[in-house]
């Protein structure tokens, strides 16, 4: 493919020298002279394992040069790729400024040609500048519009400087959020690649780069955290997390990031107060974990909040919620710290009409820590328990849902409540349903 692509910064510049080296023809379109005649001269704008290699050769064989002026690098190109800078703003916010004015100088090329374009997206951007930025910006300048010869995508990067060749060689995946039409000319953009590719919306596309890189901060900020606890109680930290990263099934897995309700049970919120303790009487300050806890525990009043503005918006006098599901976690009958059971909790004190019914819990059967806990956050539990889903559910406004036994859905359907809430996303059964909610989608 003829590839012109605007930033010869560190993605850029890692992004074009790859491109060439795998049979595309790429012009490097930057502001900077000093840049443009580094990379005409072979040599790449930034110090990168092997790129000095691949650039030579790839300038040297004509696959790869650079221009300052948009319009002559834009000539005969099938795809621009977008690959300047987004730094923050004094206020933290995304500055686009490179990015508009890109896309602006791709319209005005495109406005004196008829050929067929697709615009790619590199640069990390907020959700929703591709839709609401880049979109009408580009129909402006360009005189076309977005479907009609034009296409317009997001494609993140995923690089890490010391090892941007590597990753740019072996991602972990290939996102693309755009049209049928804009997926099909990354396809082939990148058909070199051996990993799966995920087409998303576009809103998508932009958010995963964001997860992924709060994530990495998380990681880094939660590592070095318990280190500093752990090395002011002589344990070597380095120990204990070359054996923790060891565990695949689920410290280094994808169990539990998916997005659903808050943890609860009889390990994670004591183990995290109990660390919390311990930072505390050796004088080490741990935010990220206290962040935790109060994180999860927003969660709760978040949804408790929901529940209660959509009572006062719809509810008519009628005050009756439905939990589906009290236990903390799926499928046990453990209600220990649940944040059901803290939910059945604040919504109760606030006059609510809670009624509940759990597959598994049983007030006969409840015994030990597990009946204690209980007695002490419901005590009329009792009295709002019910055996059989369809009577719990009857004349609810709301249902809030955290089983997705086949019991549970078909009473959901025919109760027909006015709003129903998943906690969980294992209802997809219910998304048809005109009041379905997701808790965090």
């Amino acid at each position: 493919m003829n590839v012109t692509l605007f930033g010869l910064g560190y993605v850029g510049s890692v992004t074009a020298t790859c491109l060439a080296d795998r049979g595309h023809r790429v012009v490097g379109v930057d502001t900077d002279p000093g840049k443009v005649a580094t990379v005409n001269s072979g040599r790449p704008t930034v110090i990168e394992p092997g790129l000095d290699e691949i650039a030579e050769r790839v300038v040297a064989s004509g696959a790869l040069r650079a221009s300052i002026s948009a319009s002559e690098g834009m000539e005969d190109s099938d795809l621009s790729l977008v690959c300047v800078g987004t730094p923050s703003a004094l206020d933290g916010s995304t500055n686009l400024t490179y990015v508009r004015r890109v896309v602006a100088q791709i319209g005005a090329a495109l406005a004196e040609s008829t050929r067929p374009h697709t615009v790619v997206v590199r640069s990390t951007v907020p959700p929703g500048t591709v839709a609401d930025v880049v979109v009408p910006l580009l129909e402006a300048t360009s005189g076309r519009t977005v479907g009609e010869g034009l296409q317009v995508a997001m494609c993140p990067e995923f690089l890490r400087e010391g090892s941007s060749v590597e990753d740019f060689f072996e991602p972990p995946f290939l996102v693309i959020g755009g049209s049928p039409a804009a997926a099909a000319a990354l396809r082939e953009l990148f058909a070199f690649l051996t990993c799966s590719v995920h087409v998303v919306d576009t809103r998508a596309a932009e958010s995963v780069k964001y997860a992924s890189n709060a994530f990495h901060a998380l990681k880094v900020a939660f590592t070095n955290e318990v280190s500093r606890l752990y090395r002011a109680l002589d344990v070597d930290a380095r120990d204990v997390m070359k054996v923790f990263v060891e565990d695949r099934q689920l410290n280094i897995s994808p169990a539990y990031l998916r997005p659903g309700f808050a943890f609860g049970g009889s390990c994670l919120p004591k183990d995290v107060r109990s660390l919390l303790h311990l930072g505390r009487v050796n004088n080490v300050d741990l935010p990220v974990l206290a962040g935790t806890l109060a994180s999860n525990e927003m969660l709760v009043r978040d949804v408790a909040d929901r529940i209660l503005q959509e009572i006062d918006a719809r509810g008519g006098g009628n005050r009756r919620v439905t939990l589906v599901g009290l236990a903390f976690k799926h499928a046990t009958d453990d209600l220990r710290e649940s944040p059901n059971v803290a939910l059945a909790e604040i919504l109760i004190g606030k006059g609510v009409d809670v009624h509940i019914y759990d597959p598994i819990i049983s007030m006969s059967k409840l015994s030990g820590a597990n009946l204690r806990y209980v007695e002490s956050k419901l005590p009329h539990l009792q009295k709002v328990l019910h055996d059989d889903p369809s009577s719990a559910l009857s004349g609810s406004l709301v249902a809030v849902v955290s089983s997705a036994a086949p019991r549970v859905v078909d009473a959901i359907v025919a109760a027909d409540p006015a709003v129903v809430i998943d906690l969980n996303g294992r209802l997809a059964a219910l998304e048809v349903l005109p009041g379905y909610q997701g808790v965090g989608w």
